[in-house]
This record gives C-alpha cells, sequence and structure tokens, in this order.
C-alpha cells in the first residue's frame, strides 16, 4: 500500500514537474544538439576567420599579441590562442566580461581576419541559450533549477517506469510500434525516456556542477578535504618594462616542457606584476584538461610547472565536469551520445504532455456522458 502511494506521489511530481519545465528543457535539448559538434562545425562554418594560407615563417607570439593590442586601442588581450595546425588562425581575446571583444589574425601576414564582439559569435549565442536563455543571471537561475528538476524527472522516471510485477518487465524494455496511437506515445516517453534516463542523470549532475558555486565547492570538498584556491603567481622581479620577446620565449619553454602537439593558450593577466599562464592541450587528454605553466611576464622566466597529472583530484573532476556534460570526453563516439541523447530529450516534454492532455479528455468524457443522462431524465 505504502509502495503504491510512494509510486503514485511520485508520477504526480513528475507529471507537474515536466509540464512546468518543458518548454526549458526543450530549448536547452536542442541547443545542446547543435553544441555537441561545436568543435567540428565552428570552422567548417566560419572558414573565413579560422584558416590561413601557410607560408614558411610564422610572425612570433609577440608580433601577433602586438596586433591584437592594437586592434582595439585602450583595450588589452587577455588571452591568446596559437592553434596546433599551421593552416589555422590565431585568436585573441581582447577584455573581460560581457564586453570582450575577439579577433582571429593570419599568423603568417598579421592579417585580421575578423573582429567583433565574442558573446555575438553564433556559438556563443547557442551556449548563451543553453545556459542563460539569453537573459542573463536570471537566465543562468531557471536553467539551474531547470536542471535540478530534469535529475528528479530521470530518478522518478525510472520509478514510475518499474513494472509491478515480473510478467510486464518485457514490455517495458521494447516500443510496441504496432499499437495504436495512445499506447504508442506511452511508449515513446516511457521506453525512450528509461534508456536516457541513465545518461541524463549523469548529463544533468554535470549540468549542476557548472551551475552552482556550493556544488563545485562539494567537489573539492569531498576529493580534496578543502576548497582549492585559483593559482595567481606574481612575477619574479619588479621591472616596468617587459624583456623583448617575451611572450615567444614563453611559447618555446612550453612546447620544451611538453612537447607534443596541441594548442597553446596564453593567459595574460591585466596587472603588469602577475605571471602568465601558458596552457597546452594534448590528444590524450580531454577538451578543457591541460598541461600548464606559469611564467614571468616581464622577462619569461618559469615560476612554477604544473602538469595535469600534478593537479589535486577535486581539480581533476572539475576539469572532467564540462566534457562528460558535452560528450567530448572520448571523441568522436561519445560526442554522438551526447547528441542523440539531447535530440531525444526533445521528445520527451512532447510525449508526456500528450499523455497529460490524453488523460485529461478521459476525465472530462465521463463528466459529460453523466450530464447529458441527467437532462434525459428530466424531460
Amino acid at each position: 500500500m505504502a509502495k503504491n502511494r510512494f509510486k503514485k506521489v511520485m508520477g504526480w511530481l513528475h507529471l507537474w514537474l515536466g509540464l512546468i519545465s518543458g518548454t526549458v528543457l526543450i530549448l536547452v535539448a536542442i541547443s545542446g544538439c547543435i553544441l555537441s559538434f561545436e568543435a567540428e562545425l565552428e570552422p567548417v562554418l566560419f572558414k573565413e576567420r579560422h584558416f590561413a594560407k601557410t607560408i614558411p615563417n610564422r610572425l612570433s607570439a609577440d608580433s601577433l599579441l602586438q596586433i591584437a593590442n592594437s586592434v582595439y586601442p585602450g583595450k588589452k588581450t587577455s588571452k591568446l590562442i596559437i592553434n596546433a595546425e599551421p593552416d589555422r588562425s590565431t585568436e585573441a581575446r581582447i577584455g573581460k566580461g560581457p564586453e570582450m571583444k575577439v579577433v582571429y589574425i593570419d599568423p603568417y601576414t598579421g592579417k585580421v581576419l575578423y573582429k567583433g564582439l565574442f558573446q555575438k559569435q553564433f556559438f556563443r549565442v547557442v551556449r548563451n541559450v543553453h545556459r542563460y536563455l539569453l537573459l542573463g543571471e536570471t537566465g543562468k537561475a531557471i536553467t539551474g533549477f531547470s536542471c535540478i528538476i530534469c535529475l528528479f524527472l530521470s530518478i522518478s522516471g525510472i520509478v514510475i517506469w518499474w513494472p509491478a510485477n515480473k510478467s510486464a518487465i518485457k514490455q517495458r524494455f521494447k516500443i510496441k510500434w504496432n499499437a495504436k496511437s495512445k499506447r504508442l506515445n506511452w511508449d515513446l516517453h516511457a521506453v525512450t525516456g528509461f534508456y536516457l534516463s541513465f545518461f541524463l542523470i549523469l548529463i544533468t549532475l554535470t549540468g549542476i556542477v557548472m551551475s552552482y558555486d556550493w556544488a563545485e565547492n562539494l567537489i573539492y570538498k569531498l576529493a580534496d578535504g578543502k576548497v582549492q584556491k585559483e593559482l595567481t603567481p606574481k612575477n619574479l622581479v619588479r621591472i616596468k618594462q617587459a624583456k623583448p620577446g617575451v611572450l615567444q620565449k614563453i611559447e618555446d619553454s612550453m612546447n620544451a616542457l611538453y612537447p607534443n602537439a596541441g594548442r597553446l593558450n596564453f593567459n595574460i593577466p591585466p596587472k603588469g606584476g602577475l605571471a602568465i599562464m601558458g596552457q597546452k592541450e594534448s590528444e590524450q587528454l580531454p577538451p578543457g584538461c591541460t598541461d600548464a605553466a606559469y611564467f614571468d611576464s616581464k622577462t619569461g622566466q618559469l615560476i612554477k610547472q604544473q602538469p595535469f597529472a600534478a593537479v589535486s583530484l577535486g581539480t581533476k573532476i572539475k576539469k572532467y565536469v564540462l566534457p562528460l556534460h558535452s560528450g567530448s570526453i572520448y571523441g568522436w563516439g561519445t560526442k554522438i551520445l551526447a547528441f542523440a541523447v539531447s535530440l531525444f530529450t526533445v521528445s520527451l516534454p512532447v510525449t508526456g504532455f500528450l499523455i497529460w492532455l490524453g488523460k485529461r479528455k478521459k476525465k472530462k468524457k465521463p463528466l459529460a456522458i453523466k450530464h447529458t443522462s441527467k437532462k434525459l431524465a428530466t424531460v
């Protein structure tokens, strides 16, 4: 009896929370589908800004930084990205926050291939829909709460799906394609939802970590025993003017420290007294998990080496959150899986709404019959 009551309560919550969050989940799932192949689609759709004709000598990292700084007078580059592929452009991000600009530069000729607002790029807009619904912090609060709801819907969906007896188990694992529309719709929702729920639990848990500081801090506390502070080393020497060729020296040092092929990121601090952080990607690591090192921004001298293998367990888990969420953790296989899960997730609010609509009509129908019979009795 208590078991049936629990299942009934879970069913009621599943229904109404699903109806409330349905529209948001559809938007988040559709944008998630697009973002699954962002890395592959971006250079194809916007080829003119991402590719350059290769010639023997590439400009130095310092020259590229100087060009980037000249595009928007009064604003300084906060990140310079040099791709491993010789035919790819160099990306510079200028400034910080919502007004951050982006510049793509031909690394051989110094020609500016594209410049504009960083957040106005196509995939940035899609990401803004996915995480903020184009509503800033309000949208982040909505998607974060919807993520928690989706986690509950995934778990409660398994509870509702779970058959009451052994004889009903077989039919719960497959869709009865030749059934009537009502039964077919229920199967599409329940059976598909059951298979998706295990992936959705992982996706929503990682989404919650990205949405809430308390969730991120919890990872660090459980894994490391404390919340990790962001490392911001200061320069080793106090001089006002940087020595010539500093950034190129840092690039050469990064390639010597980490000889594998991979994209190089230079995080340039706004204050001259702080170190430059270099990050290098590797084919052996998921996207976003980089080997790093800190260098004196005035001399290029190495301050601290930080390979990914040496970071804390909490930091490792945190870095794996985005690749797990986006499906990029193991390349094409997991990306296709993430795309399929997102695509089928779009259908769940729709089939769920149709189930609710069918039940509502069923309840209204007997009332209408009862009302008609009373009229006949009066006559």
